[in-house]
């Protein structure tokens, strides 16, 4: 390796302890509740423009507006977008229920009150096939063509009068639920759990794979629903579980009434829509703006079913515009729970899309007032017979790729829609519903990971055989257990020293790794919680290879047959230790006796019962590692000190806490003395405010890194029978109540500055060097 690409840090072995000595921490200010509230509410003259430039963001652009240079992009984008907007307004109310000028006003009404009010500046705002399918079952539920059923007046083949639906009655009553639901969306995403109270952070839990299982599903959704449109065929209305099969069960079972001229119509405009969709796409750079294809359809669409008259001579079913009407706010409670998932899921598709140009042109997108944006503009739609607005991906595009820089092009796109309803409507009258159909591909990406797969695959399914709602709902939740899953058994490693450095790694990843004598170093890489702290507990046990219960209860088990062995007189004490009086069976290498040390100082010991001492005056030391003259089978432990590296966790709870303080006692009630390694100061401040620390658990096992704790093990370990230890030193150095080390005792703190944590130098030239 070039020696240019090293580098050498040299500080002092620092534990938690002594760090914040020597770093001289602050103590955090914590406020109480009330005054947070009260800082929250403080208003003052300088506050108030911001406070009126963070609810009004056009004042944020509009003064810096560079005529010049954004004018021209924005009206070529406005003028492409609006056309745009303006047929899938008309196409999309087919999804929703309502006459087809109700789309306009979906496409019209919500541009307005955005431009003023929303943070992004490439959004086009309008109705979006997911959210008005969403809609549209709410709308079909309740008012079914089965309930506008009247006798007409021609008679069927038996005799009886034919039924014919009211449409005038039928399209009222859908309007009226179209129109009240979507004033409660947008209540619900200023006020209800949204905006106002600042909770737009739950849709961060709709993630990508979920949202595109949904959007996959509701896909799915809105082809069958327009595939009786593309047949002309009778079906009912479905909505919840397997609506969507019935759907298809219907269309099938009635597939002899096909409308030749419809189905005709149909595949005609799908397959010229998507070939030139096809040759946008490729020629897009050399194209100064994609051609609308969607208009030029639209346009000869119109003039065919015009002069040949469809709707007359071949019963081609062609569109009728209805004057606005107010929404009926008496039927909210018809719809609460759809009207709130329908609110989460336009605005997650909004914010989702949002993000993605702030980030490509280096903008910034408020959540909060965006919910608030998107709340307003739904309020002011309802209130003008429109349904739920969003933004469509397609309309956005292309607003931003033919040069839309702000919300300017969105006025512009708007003023373009408000023509087709006043001018252009009327033309607009023979184009069959056939011709509005909106042509797309469903691209599944694979992700890598197989738990993304999981999440799409499974809310894909759960919104096909459930319905959207209860479909999304479940996703949800089975992405929320995803996450549970994988911090309840977490990834925990053993991690090894790279030679020469202070780096730590997993041991099975790497072979150039060495694992410390005597030391096992434990990680885990996630929260410790209620739910997974005793999966912490054996996969700690698995790390060092015994359990501390067991072999704490198997040395006690030893010792009581060690003392009833020496009341038996079948065990005595001599100068070379315990010794069996008869044979046992094993030898005797386990036990060697402490001199007592006014006993070493005053010369021979005495004996007593021939050579035995009596049990009270006796202290023995067990080498456990020996072999016992006792016949129980206790667990090696071949570890002095567990290092947890506690680097990845970010969150500890009260119940894991105590869990946590009783496995450190076991270990060391073993001899196995543990220390936490990079524990964050949060991390810190917790089992303070929990007590976690106490006599035998105190704040002396906190180091800064593994490393320090490593050096610091090796030089008590290397250094326990010297009068002069280093880790005795340091460990002074750690005491809060001592004077501080560094004013009063020199000889210290030159000691203390030659321990240093050299990265180019190995554990034992760093442990030859200190000591």
């Amino acid at each position: 390796m070039d020696s240019q690409n090293q580098y050498c840090v040299s500080r002092p072995i620092y534990s938690t302890r002594a760090f914040e000595h020597v770093n001289e921490k602050q103590v955090r200010e914590t406020k109480t509740i009330k005054e947070r509230l009260r800082n929250s509410v403080k208003c003052s003259p300088k506050l108030i423009p911001q406070i009126i430039k963070k609810f009004f963001p056009i004042l944020n652009w509009l003064p810096i507006y560079q005529l010049k240079q954004w004018l021209p992009g924005d009206i070529v984008a406005g003028v492409t977008t609006g056309m745009v907007c303006a047929l899938q307004g008309l196409a999309y109310s087919l999804l929703v229920g309502v006459p087809p000028v109700y789309g306009l006003y979906a496409a019209f009404f919500p541009i307005l009150t955005y431009f003023i009010l929303g943070t992004s500046r490439h959004l086009s705002v309008g109705p979006f096939p997911v959210t008005c399918l969403m809609q549209g079952a709410v709308v079909l539920s309740l008012a079914p063509d089965e309930l506008f059923l009247y006798h007409g007046n021609t008679t069927g083949v038996n005799g009886t009068a034919t039924l014919v639906v009211n449409t005038t009655a039928r399209d009222a009553t859908r309007i009226s639920i179209a129109t009240s639901m979507t004033v409660l969306i947008g209540l619900f995403q200023v006020w209800f759990g949204m905006g106002v109270v600042q909770v737009g952070f739950l849709v961060r839990y709709l993630s990508d794979p979920l949202v595109g299982g949904f959007t996959t599903a509701a896909a799915l959704q809105v082809v069958v629903s327009q595939l009786k449109l593309i047949f002309n065929v009778p079906t009912n209305n479905y909505n919840g579980i397997l609506s969507l099969f019935y759907t298809i069960g219907d269309i099938f079972k009635n597939i002899k009434q096909t409308n030749m001229v419809d189905l005709i119509a149909a595949v005609l405009t799908i397959i010229v829509v998507m070939l030139v969709k096809e040759f946008n796409t490729k020629f897009q750079k050399k194209l100064p703006v994609p051609i609308p294809i969607e208009v030029i359809v639209t346009i000869i669409d119109s003039g065919v079913s015009y002069a040949m008259d469809l709707s007359t001579n071949y019963g081609a079913e062609n569109f009728l515009f209805i004057p606005p009407r107010s929404p009926d706010v008496s039927l909210f409670s018809s719809f609460g729970g759809p009207s709130f998932s329908t609110g989460v899921v336009s605005y997650a598709i909004a914010i989702s899309v949002a993000k993605v140009y702030a980030a490509k042109h280096e903008l910034i997108v408020d959540g909060n007032q965006e919910l608030i944006a998107f709340g307003i503009s739904n309020i002011f739609c309802g209130c003008f017979s429109g349904f739920v607005a969003t933004t469509a991906l397609s309309r956005t595009a292309i607003q931003e790729s033919t040069g839309g820089k702000t919300q300017v092009a969105g006025i512009i796109s708007a003023l373009m829609v408000l023509i087709v309803i006043v001018a252009v409507g009327p033309l607009l009258q023979p184009l069959q519903k056939v011709s509005y159909l909106q042509c797309k591909c469903v691209k599944i990406l694979i992700q890598s990971c197989t738990i993304p797969q999981c999440i799409w695959v499974l809310t894909c399914l759960a919104c096909i055989f459930l319905g959207l709602d209860v479909g999304l709902l479940t996703g949800v939740i089975f992405e929320l257990g995803t996450v549970v899953i994988r911090t309840q058994f977490p990834t925990c490693s053993t991690l090894g020293n790279v030679p020469s450095t202070e780096i730590y790694k997993n041991m099975k990843d790497y072979k150039n790794i060495i694992e410390c004598p005597g030391v096992k170093v434990f990680k885990c890489a996630a929260p410790i919680y209620f739910a997974n702290i005793e999966y912490l507990r054996d996969q700690i046990k698995h790390t060092v290879g015994f359990n501390a219960v067991r072999v704490f209860k198997k040395r006690n088990k030893a010792l009581k047959k060690i003392h009833q062995l020496i009341k038996k007189g079948k065990l005595k004490v001599t100068e070379n230790g315990l010794v069996p009086v008869a044979p046992l069976g094993v030898d005797n290498e386990a036990f060697e006796r402490e001199r007592d040390p006014e006993q070493v100082e005053g010369g021979a010991q005495q004996e007593v019962n021939g050579g035995a001492r009596p049990a009270a005056e006796v202290e023995v030391q067990v080498d456990w590692s020996s072999t016992l003259p006792v016949s129980v089978r206790i667990p090696k432990v071949n570890i002095h000190s567990l290092v947890m590296d506690f680097t990845a966790v970010s969150f500890l709870d009260v119940m894991a806490a105590k869990s946590l303080k009783l496995i450190i006692k076991e270990f060391m009630r073993i001899g196995v003395n543990v220390y936490l390694a990079g524990c964050d100061d949060e991390i810190i401040m917790k089992m303070e405010s929990m007590g976690f620390f106490d006599e035998v658990v105190n704040r002396g096992m906190l180091f800064i890194s593994v490393h320090d704790a490593i050096l610091y093990i090796k030089m008590e370990t290397d250094s326990e029978n010297s009068d002069d230890s280093m880790a005795e030193k340091i460990s002074q150095m750690q005491d809060d109540k001592a004077p501080p080390p560094f004013t009063e005792d020199e000889d210290l703190i030159e000691t203390y500055d030659n321990q240093h944590l050299v990265s180019s130098c190995t554990l034992s030239t760093v442990l030859n060097k200190l000591i």
